[in-house]
């Protein structure tokens, strides 16, 4: 595809830094070896707070991307300062517009915004862009007051946000957008049938047509512009080919990665459907971003997130531990020091369901089902806390394994 071959380009030469993440040669297009697959480096959805002084030194110094708001231009520039070679997106939802204080400023929209499109300007201009249900009452998202569903299915509200988020990201000097809310369903939000349409199911058709488009113009814009463009796209292993065409430009968000089917009970929903399969061929091609959130509760959650992106790990594979519903505050897991390396084979699928895939340094194991099962475990390796393990190895439902070789006492030169 050419948008693939202008991304190539773009990334080519990106050099990235710890040795447990992404890294990609800095030689010439032509003649560079191929990026190699490393275990997942850590970024950073920085969107819940304004970053201090201290999270931003000490995240130039541990993630590969930041995601900072749209008012944080003096922190991306820090950041840039700080480690030339980080990359730093701005958050822009694809579809609401709001109207809370920092939204706007009284009658007239902040300078930066966390949307495209600003309230009153809108309002003004465009009245016709707010979506409306079937008795023409404007759409509230529940439990997020004062975002507004727009119209993101109508051609000219999706050429004028992106023509406004290009031009502010270009001028502003982001590396590109996160663009959130590339939603599978309204029900997430509301209840709401949209004018037009007969039912729930119809009003979920409009949406999803409407964002297969407006991530094309979206997309477009920003790539010719020479910017990233990663959504946060939903619930893709309902829709099959649908994560293949929205990470397409630079890559895609999956916010909920370890989630458990059945209410918490079952097997984990990204292995479910397409979705797994899809998201392995992103990797293997190496192209583009996987960025990946476990929203983990527990030592398994973050056990079994941190595992299953391994089975991914390519160049561009990041996975971010979240512990904040809000985001607020940066986070790194012990188990992205645990040096795994590079991977030596692709992800292994055996016939009990197990997933599991070797590194340089370690191995790890992923049970992606709703039941116990085994797995052999290859010799010499302990937990990352130092403690022998037996074979084969039990993984109870949902859950994972780390592992690594030894470490030994026998100081190891730095380069």
């Amino acid at each position: 595809m050419a948008s693939r071959g202008r991304l190539s380009r773009a990334l080519a030469g990106v050099v990235l830094m710890s040795a447990t993440a992404c890294v990609s040669s800095s030689a010439g297009e032509f003649d560079a070896p191929p990026p190699k697959p490393l275990a997942p480096c850590a970024w950073w959805y920085g969107i819940g707070d304004s970053p201090s002084a201290a999270e931003i030194e000490s995240a130039a110094k541990r993630y590969h991307v930041v995601v900072l708001n749209s008012w944080e231009t003096a922190a991306m520039r820090k950041l840039r300062e700080l480690n030339p070679k980080i990359k730093v997106l701005v958050y822009k939802d694809l579809s609401s517009t709001r109207n809370y204080p920092g939204a706007v400023i009284g009658d007239k929209d902040a300078d930066q915004l966390p949307t495209g499109l600003g309230y009153h300007k809108t309002q003004r201009e465009h009245p016709e862009w707010f979506a409306v249900d079937t008795a023409a009452r404007r759409i509230e998202w529940q439990g997020y007051p004062r975002h507004w569903q727009m119209t993101t299915w109508v051609k000219q509200y999706q050429e004028a946000w992106a023509y406004a988020v290009t031009n502010e990201v270009t001028r502003e000097g982001w590396d590109g957008v996160l663009a959130d809310n590339d939603f599978n369903s309204l029900s997430h939000y509301s209840p709401a049938v949209l004018a037009g349409t007969t039912d729930a199911a119809a009003t979920d058709r409009l949406l999803r047509d409407g964002l297969d488009a407006f991530l094309s113009v979206a997309g477009d814009s920003l790539e010719k512009a020479g910017k990233l463009f990663v959504p946060n796209v939903s619930e893709t292993f309902l829709t099959p080919g649908r994560w293949t065409a929205h990470s397409r430009f630079a890559g895609a968000m999956e916010e909920n990665f370890g989630f458990r089917d059945d209410n918490g009970a079952g097997g984990l929903l990204t292995f479910q459907g397409n979705e797994w399969k899809e998201l392995r061929g992103q990797a293997a091609l190496g192209e583009s971003w996987l960025l990946l959130v476990t929203r983990a509760r527990s030592a398994r959650e973050e056990r079994v997130g941190y595992a299953s992106a391994a089975l991914l790990a390519g160049p561009y594979t990041c996975w971010n531990l979240a512990t904040t519903a809000d985001y607020s505050r940066p986070e790194l897991s012990r188990l992205h020091r645990s040096g795994l390396g590079e991977a030596v084979e692709a992800a292994t699928r055996h016939p009990n369901g197990m997933w599991t895939r070797e590194f340089t340094g370690g191995w790890v194991a992923v049970n992606p089902t709703g039941a116990t099962a085994e797995v052999a475990v290859p010799a010499g390796l302990v937990t990352i806390d130092g403690a022998a393990v037996t074979s084969p190895l039990q993984v109870t439902a949902a859950d994972g394994a780390v592992l690594v070789k030894p470490k030994t006492n026998s100081p190891t030169p730095v380069p």
